[in-house]
Formats: structure tokens, C-alpha cells, sequence
């Protein structure tokens, strides 16, 4: 009945719009500030790495998290410096504009997950709950933005690909 209520209902898309406008907007500044302000997140992610998450009885809850932040993201930073303030800048305008915005939402909780395995709690379980409704939401939470006339473009065209592909097997 929720489920129904928010993929369907105008009201809810307008509720949606609300929460969607708010996540984006947020998303969006903390990515032109990253990237106007000069950005580096080995500082992150070595405090991430040398005061990791721990549990209570003093062990480390996200053990394989921290070896994906040692092991690779730090070796790799460059691709993160330049992954991480131009993805919440995109997530932002995607969110904004509601162009995309289910793809955006879903790159916004991966995002917010990994502040938050790294040990961020900050804002990210309001953002989390939140991001949750708009990815549940679907289509419907852009429906008062671009996604109106996105997303029936994008089906339009799938659906001719897949139709010359079928008639390519056919033959």
C-alpha cells in the first residue's frame, strides 16, 4: 500500500520532489565546494584507515572495508580525488533537475554508504532514509522534473534497439 503510494500518487511526487530538491541540493554543494576548493581525501582515508569503526567489544565491525581502503583506494587516490567531488556534484544536479534520478539516488547511497563504513556518520542515516524513499519511489520521483520526458525517451529508445537486435536474430 506505501509501495503503491509512492511510485503512484502525485501528492507523493510532490512530497518527493521536496526531499529530492534537499538531498540534491546538499549533494551538489558538498561537490562544487570538493571541487572549486581543492580536494584531497588521503587525509580521509588514512584517519578511516588508523581509527576505523570499531565494535563494543573493541574488535573492527567493517575489517574487510578498511583493507579496501588500504589496499586500494589509497594507492588509487588521483581516480578518488576526482571520482568522489564530481560523483555528489552529478548526484547533485541529477537530483536537482530529477533527470536520471533513481540512477542518481543509487550512486548517492553507494556514496553514503562508504562515508559511512569508513566511520562518517555525520548527516548520512538522514540521507540513507532518505535515499531509500526516492529509490523506492522510482519514476515517480521525478516525475516533476526531467525524468517526465527522460525516461519515456530512454524506454522509447531500448525498446527500438531491442526490437532491431530480435529481427537481427531472426534472420
Amino acid at each position: 500500500m506505501f509501495n503503491h503510494f509512492l511510485r503512484e500518487n502525485k501528492i507523493s511526487a510532490a512530497i518527493l520532489t521536496i526531499i529530492r530538491l534537499y538531498l540534491g541540493y546538499a549533494w551538489f554543494t558538498a561537490g562544487f565546494h570538493k571541487i572549486t576548493g581543492g580536494f584531497d581525501a588521503s587525509g580521509f582515508l588514512k584517519g578511516a584507515i588508523a581509527k576505523p569503526v570499531m565494535g563494543p567489544d573493541g574488535n573492527m565491525v567493517y575489517g574487510w572495508y578498511v583493507n579496501f581502503l588500504e589496499s586500494f583506494a589509497l594507492p588509487n587516490i588521483d581516480v578518488f580525488n576526482f571520482i568522489v567531488p564530481w560523483g555528489e556534484t552529478l548526484i547533485g544536479l541529477g537530483l536537482m533537475l530529477g533527470c536520471l534520478t533513481t540512477a542518481a539516488m543509487f550512486f548517492g547511497l553507494v556514496m553514503n554508504f562508504s562515508f559511512f563504513l569508513a566511520g562518517t556518520v555525520s548527516h548520512n542515516p538522514t540521507d540513507i532514509f532518505l535515499g531509500f524513499i526516492i529509490l523506492t519511489a522510482g519514476y515517480n520521483a521525478g516525475r516533476y522534473g526531467l525524468d517526465r520526458w527522460v525516461v519515456p525517451f530512454i524506454r522509447k529508445t531500448a525498446k527500438t534497439y531491442v526490437g532491431k537486435d530480435k529481427a537481427k536474430a531472426a534472420a
